[in-house]
């Protein structure tokens, strides 16, 4: 699965921005993979609002996109949803989410006066997070195959939490090569993630020459990696991308179970399509570099 995070593409620069994000998803579509999407600061400053944006995604190819919730009527920004990942078929968990991803919309840009700089995730879209969160953790440890655990969950939105700040060069895996670009106040929305208990990552855009991951209270704060051409980059920095694979354990009758490890490295814009900076996320046993 293909996953965009956010300024798909640079609206400013775009004279019809259904054109251009018919041309940036063109690749995933084009290949026939599912693909999903949220929206960055970027997005809606050409032709089409980020209403507009957002609705133009759902409707393309292949995309796994929503709009938002339909269970929802009054819920901050376009493109809050979540996608369950079911159990190999013919297994005990066919019917559960073993993997739970998390898709919002973080704004662009704040909407308060007093308060400058980019947008948060909104109060309505940490409710819907918790609400979602505790449903899918009540399904998974609850009979057939209850689990003891909650399964893991990632998420996915564009502007950096104000906690990827805390992390230096000593406890981080990648590189930093630009400021934190996160909101000037602090949602709180990393306390509502560790509430929960089942996010074990988060993976975020924006800051393009950023490439890192630090683990704070047992979370994973991760830059997905430059990788577009539309926007800034650095002169001899290769455009990268981020993969996430989640390997599955196998039960004693040799079948395939739940989740056990998420592992995660680079692939670099290069002649070698080089992979870097592998690492352990999250598993069931230990996090660390993968050797």
């Amino acid at each position: 699965m293909h996953i965009c995070l956010g300024d798909n593409i640079y609206g400013f620069d775009s004279k019809d921005s259904a054109k251009s994000m018919d041309a940036a998803f063109a690749p995933a579509i084009a290949a026939r993979i599912p693909w999903a999407a949220v929206l960055g600061n970027h997005d809606q400053e050409g032709t089409l609002s980020r209403e507009g944006v957002m609705k133009h995604i759902v409707g393309l190819n292949h995309t796994l996109s929503q709009f938002n919730p339909s269970e929802l009527h009054v819920i901050d920004g376009f493109g809050n949803y979540n996608l369950e990942v079911g159990g190999v078929k013919g297994s005990g968990f066919v019917n559960k989410s073993i993997l739970n991803l998390y898709f919002l919309d973080s704004g662009d840009y704040s909407t308060v006066p007093a308060i400058p700089g980019y947008g948060w995730i909104k109060p309505s879209q940490q409710l819907w997070f918790q609400r979602t969160s505790a449903k899918l953790r009540r399904a998974y440890m609850s009979p057939p195959n209850a689990q003891k655990s909650s399964a893991p969950g990632l998420v996915y939105f564009h502007i950096p939490l104000p906690e990827v700040a805390s992390f230096d060069s000593t406890n981080f895996t990648g590189v930093r090569q630009e400021g934190i670009g996160s909101a000037s106040v602090n949602s709180g929305f990393f306390t509502t993630l560790v509430e929960a208990g089942d996010v074990k990552a988060v993976f975020t855009g924006h800051d393009h020459i950023n490439d890192f991951c630090g683990q704070l209270t047992g979370i994973q704060l991760c830059y997905g990696g430059g990788f577009g051409y539309h926007a800034y980059g650095k002169a001899g920095w290769p455009r990268r991308a981020r993969v996430v694979v989640a390997s599955l354990e196998k039960t004693e009758e040799g079948g395939w179970g739940t989740v056990k490890s998420i592992k995660t490295w680079k692939r670099l814009d290069d002649k070698h399509l080089t992979a870097i900076d592998g690492e352990v996320l999250w598993s069931k046993k230990h996090t660390g570099k993968v050797e």
